[in-house]
């Protein structure tokens, strides 16, 4: 009878042995088929794809996180409708982010981003507005970068950069206006802060 009982015993021991190694086998064939999947240069380039910017021409508005203002952005491309907070997209650019100051903001930074589907020749615009100040200075320090992405490998580049200041509320200012070529690259004789109002209503 014992002997039975051994037999049974390691018949049973042999069966969760047997489950066991292929549980572990199973285990080991999923992970190298997911390694084989899991590139680095695919990781690499997810990455890098990631950090480029969305889309063919950025504008960019910053201005410090710590002042309560609501500036806005505005940008009008070759044969477009000017795009800002009252108008978030047209033919060409889309406004990505409307920052209100410190209203609804948890990031700690005050910026707005616009950006092109796509790449025309000809003019663009780009104004800012002072909707909102309330801060304790009157005049609002604002950074405006333009990049553009362009060439065989699509790589992003800055082309203009200001510094200018918000005077007072309801005030609009146009940065600059500069000319692309179907190339994306800037005709710097054509680059220019004469004013061209983008927004109804605004006071230059």
């Amino acid at each position: 009878m014992d002997g039975f009982d051994d037999r049974e015993e390691e018949a049973a021991d042999t069966v969760f042995r047997d489950t066991i190694m292929l549980a572990l086998a199973g285990f080991v064939t999923v992970v190298m088929i997911v390694l084989a999947h899991v590139r680095p240069e695919a990781q690499a380039s997810a990455s890098q794809e990631a950090a480029s910017m969305p889309g063919s021409v950025m504008i960019e508005a910053h201005w410090d996180g710590v002042l309560d203002a609501d500036v806005d952005l505005w940008v009008q491309g070759p044969g477009d409708v000017p795009v800002g907070y009252s108008n978030k997209g047209g033919g060409l650019f889309n406004l990505l982010r409307d920052d209100l100051g410190k209203q609804m903001d948890l990031s700690g930074e005050n910026y707005e981003v616009s950006y092109s589907r796509g790449l025309m020749d000809g003019e663009y615009t780009v104004n800012l507005h002072l909707y909102r100040n309330r801060s304790t200075v009157q005049a609002i320090p604002v950074k405006v970068v333009a990049s553009v992405k362009r060439g065989p490998n699509k790589v992003s580049k800055q082309i203009l950069v200001s510094d200018t200041e918000m005077d007072r509320e309801g005030q609009e200012r146009t940065v600059f206006r500069f000319k692309l070529d179907q190339d994306g690259a800037l005709d710097q004789d054509s680059v220019t802060t004469l004013f061209r109002p983008l927004r109804s209503g605004s006071k230059t």
